[in-house]
């Protein structure tokens, strides 16, 4: 029997991306965030949810994958109305929020098509990529998000 996988998925830079929706707890738009000093440069810093303390990571930073998401940051190339969003994660371990460019929607795929990451693949993305699913236009790609919160 094929079991069905249910994925939230979101865009970085255009790349199609997804997350095991078990461990998505809810989706909100980019809210103040307070940065922590002498934080690495990819956590953007602690927002207040609903009286839990919750780190922000800028998954686009994180990946390796370009300039930050972090709404200090200036984003020239992007419309003047810019405000990404935060995926709020749980894990066994910890609760955090994945700062994302654009969410998509909710997708499904049966077991049988999920392809494993390439071996070729390097970098920052070898490490945090379980693989991927085939698209009609490009791919899904399916992060590990113990991984992701573990770099």
């Amino acid at each position: 029997m094929t079991e069905v996988q249910q994925y939230c998925t979101f865009f970085i830079n255009k790349i199609h991306f997804g997350i095991d929706i078990k461990q998505v707890q809810e989706v909100i738009w980019s809210s103040e965030i307070t940065p922590v000093p002498l934080a690495p440069v990819d956590i953007c810093g602690l927002i207040n949810l609903r009286g839990k303390i919750v780190t922000i990571i800028d998954l686009q930073c994180r990946l390796g994958m370009g300039q930050s998401l972090s709404p200090s940051t200036s984003h020239p190339e992007l419309d003047e109305e810019f405000l990404a969003h935060n995926i709020i994660v749980q894990t066994k371990d910890e609760i955090a929020g994945l700062l994302v460019e654009d969410i998509g929607d909710m997708l499904e795929f049966t077991s049988d098509r999920f392809e494993p990451s390439p071996a070729t693949l390097t970098g920052q993305m070898r490490k945090v990529l379980r693989g991927a699913y085939s698209l009609s236009q490009g791919f899904l790609m399916i992060l590990d998000i113990e991984k992701v919160l573990k770099v």
